[in-house]
């Protein structure tokens, strides 16, 4: 079967850890040219083929390192254009892409934004078979103040055929562990009624799978849960009946040791014989980790017997998950496959 060529939706991809090395040491050998950067190498960074990045030395990558390569206009437009035109090689025809509003010393959170918003709307005017929407993330680092302004920003952009269409909790699953996460509580109620999609890194690891942490998501009422690793049984119930969209991520997970066994213990296994929740594929940060989406079809394939008609059942899963609208879930329905 080419899963290249079999259409696709992408919901969980995070814009920064999509960047390939290649786009990464292309900005740097121009910054480093000019003097505007001291980094080393992405290629020494970050060598070709190395993809065993724990929750240890994953995010430090960011922090340390690619946030402050991806620093102004010209480096913020030709990683967004690269992360596409990645997507759209690898038969993507509907992507959510997630990213942290960040301010750098060349402009604000809001700016960065505005150039994110404007290089997808002229990447899509030249690629009407992919549309790309945007989600912005909630750090669970963040102060409440800064995730009250994220959600200000994104309610402003807010619109499902071009801009933001929901927000997203993501971030190191240590921080605020044991359900402190509840402070942003008062935030996704209000995103909730504004009418913004509701996605959250959920179960992520077992610091951020207590009792109290999935209780308190779960009542945000999220559209879709990414990651669900180490959810208890009950929360396992209320995800069926409430037949959620799972966001699940093979590569990084086995990959970044969020899970032990490989491939063929993936949760997936458990997920995709429950009646209810719809299950989306997703790559995470296919620069990091370097699994396209394809790849990610191709393993469930491999490990888990599907043929090609529950490869594209599962393909169409997605649909009606995405924070798009209706318009954008039936031009969906036409083009991915059904059989």
């Amino acid at each position: 079967m080419d899963y290249v060529s079999l259409p696709k939706i992408e919901l969980h991809a995070h814009l920064t850890g999509s960047v390939s090395r290649h786009t990464l040491h292309e900005i740097w050998k121009k910054k480093k040219a000019s003097g505007q950067t001291d980094l080393d190498d992405p290629l020494v960074v970050m060598p070709e083929g190395k993809h065993d990045y724990n929750l240890q030395t994953f995010f430090p990558l960011f922090s340390s390192y690619i946030y402050n390569l991806i620093t102004d206009e010209e480096s913020i437009r030709y990683a967004v254009n690269s992360v596409l035109q990645g997507f759209l090689d690898d038969g993507i025809v509907y992507l959510e892409l997630r990213t942290t509003p960040r301010s750098t010393t060349n402009m604000s959170a809001e700016t960065y934004i505005t150039i994110l918003l404007n290089a997808i709307e002229e990447f899509e005017k030249s690629h009407p078979q992919m549309h790309t929407r945007l989600i912005l993330s909630i750090d669970r680092r963040h102060s409440v103040e800064t995730a009250e302004s994220i959600l200000e920003l994104a309610t402003r952009l807010q619109n499902s055929t071009r801009g933001v269409v929901g927000i997203d909790l993501c971030g190191d699953p240590t921080a605020r562990p044991g359900g402190d996460v509840s402070i942003f509580t008062p935030v996704f109620e209000q995103a909730s009624r504004a009418g913004l999609g509701i996605t959250v890194h959920f179960a992520e690891a077992e610091a951020s799978g207590s009792y109290e942490e999935l209780r308190t998501l779960l009542s945000w009422n999220p559209d879709r849960l990414g990651h669900v690793i180490w959810e208890d049984e009950a929360a396992k119930k209320e995800i069926a009946k409430r037949e959620l969209c799972l966001e699940l991520c093979l590569s990084c997970n086995v990959q970044a040791e969020m899970i032990h066994g490989g491939f063929e213990a993936h949760h997936f296994k458990h997920w995709k014989d429950v009646k209810g929740p719809k299950i989306s594929l997703g790559t995470d940060d296919v620069g990091v980790f370097g699994s396209p989406l394809s790849n990610e079809y191709r393993l469930v394939a491999k490990h888990f017997h599907l043929d090609r008609s529950q490869i594209c059942a599962l393909a169409r899963q997605g649909i009606e998950g995405i924070f798009g609208g209706d318009q954008e879930k039936e031009r969906l329905r036409q083009v991915m496959w059904k059989e």
